[in-house]
């Protein structure tokens, strides 16, 4: 029977080890439960590290405030004319760097200048009436003294006339114009007394203005008005800093009295005007320390310290005040400005209206 059994082909020893692969792979199963517990240690593990993620978070927001509701502020300087007039020259420009006292623009000084020549030909007239007032008779008392005589006169004629009168040599007609000629002179002297006194008062000096006549004291503040005036068409910087909205100034435009015309940014004023919600003020206190972070300049850190907190809110201070009597008045959290000084000098120029984020440590720590 051996004999008859046929030989191994080649394809058959050949198929033998990976038969022989195939009948050993049923111990691969051992390595599921090792999966099972991995997973199950994931499942465990990412809740725990998210808790002490939010936790670690939760803590390091612990004694500071922050808001993104904040914005570079600088003082800023309306400049105005205190004379109105046609702008004959514009000496300045759009972000230009200025100094106190330095010109900005000037206003047709032609007008005033027509105005002091004005005020000089009134202190003209106002002296030339001086002088013919010293001058005049009415003041000397010639006046007074003709009127006593004719007076000296008229009583020595009439005592005549009257005892003519007595005796029967003179009619009444003739004694009565006797009569009316002593009134008539007494009179007289009334009227030159009240010129005298007239030329007088004219000729007073008051006690506002001791030693000048009212007349040329007039004329005098008139001058000097008109050359303050023309003082004021040459209109200069205030404040050192930067102009700007410098293009609302055209040669040949009508400037009004009063109207700001340009405005210039003090730069060296900078601070943080930052919104924080009515919620974050409950351990904010003035001189605590501050950070900021502006947007424009991601690499820029900033030291400051808050140097003042509101006194309203941002609603109760708008031009439109809110009104919450109805009946669908729903709560909305305010917000409440905080003033935040600058330390140091930037490294980057702050830009008024720049975007910052501001953290308040109420902690106190630095």
């Amino acid at each position: 029977m051996a004999d008859a059994d046929p030989a191994t082909p080649p394809e058959a020893a050949a198929r033998a080890p990976l038969d022989e692969q195939i009948h050993e792979e049923p111990a691969a199963p051992e390595a599921k439960p090792r999966r099972r517990w991995g997973r199950l240690a994931l499942m465990i593990a990412l809740p725990v590290l998210l808790l002490i993620g939010g936790g670690i978070y939760w803590w390091s927001l612990q004694g500071k405030v922050s808001t993104d509701n904040a914005y570079i502020q600088q003082d800023r300087v309306s400049v105005s004319t205190q004379v109105g007039g046609e702008i004959v020259e514009i000496a300045v420009k759009d972000g230009e760097t200025v100094s106190p006292g330095q010109l900005l623009f000037r206003i047709d000084p032609e007008p005033y200048r027509l105005e002091i020549a004005q005020a000089n030909a009134a202190i003209a007239e106002a002296q030339a009436n001086v002088t013919a007032l010293s001058n005049s008779s009415d003041l000397s008392g010639a006046s007074i003294a003709a009127a006593r005589e004719d007076i000296a006169f008229a009583q020595a004629n009439f005592a005549r006339k009257d005892a003519l009168f007595e005796k029967g040599f003179l009619t009444k007609t003739e004694h009565d114009a006797s009569r009316h000629a002593v009134q008539q002179a007494r009179d007289e002297l009334r009227l030159a007394q009240a010129r005298q006194a007239e030329a007088s008062a004219k000729l007073a000096q008051g006690s506002a203005v001791p030693g000048v006549n009212p007349q040329v004291a007039a004329g005098e503040a008139q001058r000097a008005t008109a050359q303050l005036n023309l003082r004021r068409t040459e209109v200069r910087a205030p404040v050192a800093g930067i102009v700007s909205q410098a293009d609302r100034l055209q040669p040949g435009q009508q400037i009004v009295q009063g109207l700001p015309v340009v405005t210039i940014v003090r730069g060296t004023t900078s601070y943080v005007e930052a919104n924080f919600k009515e919620t974050d003020l409950a351990d904010m206190r003035v001189g605590q320390p501050a950070e900021v972070h502006v947007d424009a300049y991601p690499d820029v850190v900033l030291k400051g310290r808050v140097a003042s907190i509101g006194a309203g809110t941002g609603s109760e201070f708008s031009v439109l005040p809110a009104q919450n009597a109805t009946g669908n008045w729903v709560k909305v959290t305010q917000r409440v400005p905080v003033r935040i000084a600058i330390e140091g000098k930037s490294p980057r120029q702050l830009i008024a209206g720049l975007s910052t984020d501001v953290t308040v440590f109420t902690d106190g720590r630095e």
